[in-house]
């Protein structure tokens, strides 16, 4: 009954040194407030010193990646098959980690971003304009093997649309959203990881993403610019 915040702030001190975690340190320090807030609240002591005392800060863990030769097998596996669903996964691949987008932008792309010319299935460009969060725009590079995986795709597109039928989506779908969601692309994804051999629980469309921050900067990439294709 006669704890100070002196006192706790020195166990906290004391956790510290011992090398526990913030996470640990958070959760014992929650522990004393709702003892003290019960001693405060029946009036068996005046106040409760754990009132004014911050929680550890506990910061971000960083985001899983996959090492190259992982990303390697996936795509390689990816390859073998050429089914239209297959050759659609692999320019969904080859997009989401060659060019670093989220899967919300990737599933919604439009036909129009790749400037295809109209009944061609060539994929010319090397840069795409995608419309991120908070509507903002930015360019993204397209790599070679990306331009070639969507050119084998649009030769296939039309099967996945009813006969005469059109979408503006690059990656049509006969759903209310009108292109295949991100929860059917995260299905894609755990069932290729498994094919492949790698752990499809660490493995999600984000994963793909941070790794490819990390492989430039590992390959001496500027930080910002980094930031800039990420957007």
């Amino acid at each position: 009954l006669t704890t100070t915040r002196a006192h706790l702030e020195a166990f906290l001190a004391q956790l510290a040194k011992a090398n526990a975690s913030p996470r640990t340190a958070a959760r014992k320090l929650s522990a004393l407030r709702q003892l003290f807030q019960f001693l405060y609240t029946e009036k068996l002591r005046p106040d409760n010193p754990t009132a004014t005392i911050d929680s550890p800060k506990q910061g971000r863990p960083l985001p899983q990646t996959l090492n190259e030769q992982s990303i390697a097998r996936l795509l390689e596996t990816a390859k073998t098959d050429d089914t239209p669903e297959g050759l659609r996964l692999q320019a969904m691949l080859e997009l989401l980690y060659g060019a670093g987008l989220r899967v919300s932008e990737l599933v919604s792309l439009k036909l129009s971003t790749l400037q295809v010319k109209a009944g061609s299935t060539h994929v010319a460009t090397d840069v795409m304009i995608i419309r991120g969060k908070g509507n903002k725009e930015r360019m993204v590079p397209l790599s070679r093997m990306s331009r070639e995986a969507l050119s084998r795709y649009l030769t296939v597109r039309p099967c996945f649309l009813r006969e005469k039928e059109t979408s503006p989506y690059l990656f049509p779908y006969a759903r209310a959203e009108g292109y295949v969601t991100r929860q059917q692309f995260g299905l894609m994804l755990k069932d290729i990881a498994l094919k492949a051999g790698l752990n499809p629980e660490t493995i999600s469309p984000h994963t793909l993403r941070h790794s490819f921050a990390s492989h430039l900067l590992s390959g001496g990439a500027d930080l910002r610019v980094i930031q800039e294709l990420l957007g």
